[in-house]
């Protein structure tokens, strides 16, 4: 039975965490005010719409930005939480656990995110850089477009010098402060990090 538990558990996450994926991505695209049109827009946009039209009917957007999938990431993770904890054999949790990792699950594959999609847009950008080509794939411009938002305000502090952008520097020592908090202030055990997503 256990391992009937764990192999559940396994496929439940892996669902889960996927469509949590595409419900922050969309939410991160509509905080870049990304292009709408690029076919990975499209289809993560179409993945998700389902569910964000019910949150959208009752919760406010805010200047452009859809609050609803935003809290449907939420709700997707602390669903997760409760369902691989019981699938793991344990006790239903507190109210109190799932809303506090709930919220830090969130917020940290969101953190890591951004850090995967920094080193992406980098070595994209060297890649294109030395293959002299000069059109760049729909998921370079989307990675670019939504690392933007956080890169520019970095810039306008540290401007770059000729061609080398040092920004992404400060991101990831900023990126690395956040989840040292998350893992050092909250203890994320090994058990937490296997029921939450994101971890």
């Amino acid at each position: 039975m256990e391992v009937i538990g764990s192999s559940a558990a396994l496929i439940f996450s892996t669902i889960a965490g996927l469509y949590l994926f595409f419900v922050i991505l969309r939410f991160l695209l509509q905080v870049a005010r990304a292009d709408f049109y690029n076919p990975i827009s499209q289809s993560v946009f179409k993945v998700t719409d389902p569910m964000v039209q019910i949150f959208r009917s009752f919760i406010p957007g805010y200047k452009g930005i859809d609050f609803s999938s935003l809290i449907l990431a939420f709700l997707v993770e602390c669903i997760a939480i409760v369902g691989l904890i019981i699938l793991y054999g344990g006790n239903i949790p507190s109210i109190s656990f799932v809303i506090t990792w709930g919220f830090l699950g969130v917020l940290n594959f969101i953190v890591t995110f951004y850090y995967y999609a920094l080193i992406a847009s980098i070595v994209m950008s060297f890649v294109m850089m030395f293959s002299g080509n000069t059109s760049p794939h729909p998921i370079l411009q989307l990675i670019w477009q939504i690392t933007e938002p956080i890169m520019s305000p970095v810039r306008k502090i540290i401007p770059p010098m000729g061609t080398i952008d040092f920004s992404p520097i400060f991101i990831f020592l900023l990126i690395g402060l956040i989840r040292d908090i998350i893992y050092n202030s909250f203890g994320v055990t090994e058990q937490i990090a296997l029921v939450v997503i994101g971890l």
